[in-house]
């Protein structure tokens, strides 16, 4: 069960590819820099997959991947620095931006000063939306977005790394999926109702 659907989004990623080499893969990672829920954790690896495959190459993949966290980075950063707090905070709810977390934002640069936005470059969901606390908070542009491709760099390169290490020994996963698949998609849709409804009892609470 859980093979086909991976197969599947293999397929989508290759015709994605297959029209635009890297380029459909920088516009995938634009995406979800942007605030939209894309997630690098499966793009990157499967990336990689097709490195393995000989369909791309393993630095432009790494490096088409940075180049699109940058550039969806840069209207997300301008929507926070433009429309400040209180505009995420009254339409934040529209991508799962609380209050909450941006407060959260405030103190891992208060904690880490401008290296904070390096960190989250790094860090599974908050990588995503980090560009909007980050235009709030008038972050340096220059140290930001700088900062902003070397996180986003060091995290492709080592997801299609990871996505290489798969479609070399892709025969020895394969069989292990047919005993876990079910319980991975169970535990999956339980953590995603559990956030979503997390989020908007915060938001009809405020």
């Amino acid at each position: 069960m859980l093979d086909s659907l991976i197969a599947g989004f293999i397929s989508w990623l290759e015709d994605i590819i297959s029209a635009a080499g890297a380029w459909g893969l920088m516009g995938i990672m634009a995406l979800e820099s942007c605030n939209i829920p894309i997630p690098s954790e499966a793009t990157l690896p499967f990336a990689g997959y097709l490195v393995s495959k000989g369909e791309l190459n393993f630095h432009i993949a790494a490096w088409a991947g940075a180049i699109g966290c940058l550039l969806g980075s840069i209207p997300s950063y301008y929507i926070g620095y433009f429309g400040g707090r209180k505009f995420v905070e009254k339409y934040g709810k529209y991508f799962f931006v609380s209050k909450e977390e941006l407060e959260n934002a405030d103190k891992w640069v208060e904690k880490y000063g401008d290296w904070a936005f390096f960190l989250c470059r790094m860090l599974p969901i908050i990588r995503t939306f980090i560009s909007l606390p980050a235009g709030i908070l008038k972050a340096k542009k220059r140290f930001f977005f700088s900062m902003t491709f070397l996180g986003s760099l060091i995290w492709c390169y080592a997801l299609v790394k990871v996505g290489v290490e798969f479609g070399e020994h892709l025969d020895d996963i394969l069989p292990l999926w047919h005993k876990f698949d079910e319980v991975i998609i169970v535990t999956c849709i339980i953590v995603a109702i559990i956030y979503i409804f997390k989020h908007v009892k915060k938001f009809k609470a405020n």
